[in-house]
């Protein structure tokens, strides 16, 4: 007799062995006592987390033949049962989205459901990774999934829930399947592992249901194949025997050389879990993860049902997440995804990795945003506390704000003027800071140039209106922020009246 996986043997077959989804189980279950059956369902979630399964037990539910009408038990022993456990009955149609796209296959279907069960109640279609279809076929499918024949079921199932257009969710009763609880993933495998003949250590079936990530369906693979090793008892030793080490434990162990500073036993940590086969987009994914689970129960704490932690474990777990600040797993998760994304394409993956892992390993010097925040003085303080530059330094290196005044001044008639070539200086720095604000003064008020030249087409600011314009508050605020000082101010001159250049001695 052929072996039947373990996937297959103990895959759910009543609404009462439903494992992780009660609550869709309920709500079926109550449609059928009160006869509010719906014509479509669609069915999501990730891969093994029953959605197959679900639609088989909801056919053999409507379908069954050890009973009158519709029932919540069904028997599981007559012919429709049996063949719709097997996927081979006549009138439930199970049918490979992914290897029927095409509008013709959806043609066919359409046609068929003209034709009443052969034997039961109901004629279902079970379209499985709906989304696979392709445009052409999902408009084939519309009319005939809104008003089906009386006798015609549909149930729909995607792992992709936005590649299914909103026209078909819409037609159908939608059930979103969440991933199963790691306690409830433990607490079957245990069960089934006896009902094999063997015993699970506890250690071993808590690291199964994390590796699984949700899904029963890889669990119960994982489980498979340890029996195969050993069949009669599980232990901590057969498991690193066929898979490496486990990848959460080894994240967990570089976190905390990360959080104690220690460049290089986070590389060696790397080398480790790179080496055991993970590649390195598994190895961000995996790091990801766990410093996602560190946030939460930096933030959330131990008890909060978003934290799943090993029991054994809740203290060093807890002890680790305090070490860095929220900020920092922000951060760290952020710049792992963009790691991530890199690695897919990147020649030197490993040693984007291996730096990666040093600024994270020195994560905890950097002062956090709240630190900075708070070292700045109370209020902002005032302009007495800034600190002015020193008049000796030169103009073009002074962190400071110039501030230039454009203002044209009145039309005057062009006259001719003999041109006379003058070089200006290249810079202010020979000049003192009061020499030169006087001496720009002078320039304002008689037309003459000292030792400061303005730039071809400005003039100085006479004084008068260089204090109105240092008494503006946008002024003064703007010398505040970014602690500047006024060291000149010129205006434009109008390019029809060009002033003669005069030179005093």
């Amino acid at each position: 007799m052929a072996y039947t996986v373990l996937a297959r043997k103990y895959r759910s077959r009543t609404f009462d062995e439903v494992i992780g989804q009660e609550p869709i189980a309920t709500t079926l279950v109550n449609a059928i006592k009160v006869g509010r059956i719906h014509h479509g369902y669609l069915f999501t979630g990730t891969r093994g987390v029953g959605k197959t399964s679900m639609a088989r037990i909801l056919a053999k539910a409507l379908n069954c033949l050890g009973s009158d009408q519709p029932t919540i038990k069904p028997c599981c022993e007559c012919d429709a049962c049996k063949a719709i456990a097997e996927g081979q009955d006549l009138d439930v149609i199970e049918i490979d989205a992914a290897s029927n796209t095409g509008v013709d296959n959806i043609r066919e279907l359409r046609s068929n459901t003209a034709y009443r069960p052969a034997r039961s109640r109901y004629k279902i279609y079970i379209i499985d990774e709906v989304h696979m279809l392709s445009i052409g076929a999902f408009n084939a499918l519309l009319k005939t999934l809104e008003e089906p024949p009386e006798h015609v079921k549909f149930i729909l199932a995607t792992t992709e829930m936005q590649k299914v257009p909103a026209t078909i969710q819409s037609r159908c009763q939608r059930f979103n399947f969440r991933n199963i609880g790691p306690d409830a993933i433990a607490k079957r495998l245990i069960e089934i592992a006896g009902d094999e003949g063997a015993k699970a250590d506890e250690v071993v079936v808590r690291r199964v249901a994390r590796l699984a990530n949700g899904s029963m369906r890889d669990a119960l693979s994982i489980l498979d194949q340890l029996l195969s090793v050993s069949p009669k008892k599980l232990t901590p030793k057969v498991l690193d025997e066929i898979l490496p080490p486990a990848q959460d434990e080894q994240v967990f162990k570089l976190l905390e050389h990360a959080a104690t500073g220690e460049v290089g036993m986070v590389l060696s940590d790397v080398e480790a879990i790179l080496a055991a086969g993970r590649g390195l987009e598994v190895f961000c994914n995996d790091t990801i993860q766990m410093v996602r689970t560190l946030m939460h129960v930096r933030a959330c704490g131990l008890d909060s049902p978003i934290v799943d932690v090993p029991a054994a474990g809740r203290d060093e777990y807890k002890k680790l997440a305090g070490q860095f600040e929220l900020s920092h797993y922000v951060q760290m998760i952020a710049m792992l995804e963009e790691l991530r994304r890199n690695v897919r394409y990147s020649g030197a993956g490993r040693a984007l990795t291996d730096a990666l892992m040093v600024r994270m390993a020195k994560m905890r010097e950097w002062s956090s945003i709240e630190q900075l925040l708070g070292q700045l003085p109370a209020g902002g303080g005032g302009a007495s506390q800034k600190k002015k530059p020193p008049s000796h330094v030169a103009a073009s290196t002074r962190p400071v704000a110039s501030t230039r005044v454009e203002q044209a001044p009145p039309m005057a008639p062009p006259r001719k003027v003999e041109p006379r070539v003058e070089e200006p200086p290249t810079s202010y720095a020979d000049v003192p800071e009061a020499a030169g604000v006087e001496q720009g003064r002078e320039s304002a008020e008689t037309g003459a140039v000292g030792r400061i030249h303005s730039a071809p087409g400005r003039m100085p600011v006479a004084a008068e209106q260089r204090n109105h314009i240092l008494g503006d508050p946008l002024v003064q605020q703007a010398l505040e922020v970014f602690d500047g000082a006024v060291i000149n101010m010129e205006r434009e001159t109008p390019a029809t009246a060009p002033e003669a250049d005069q030179s005093t001695e």
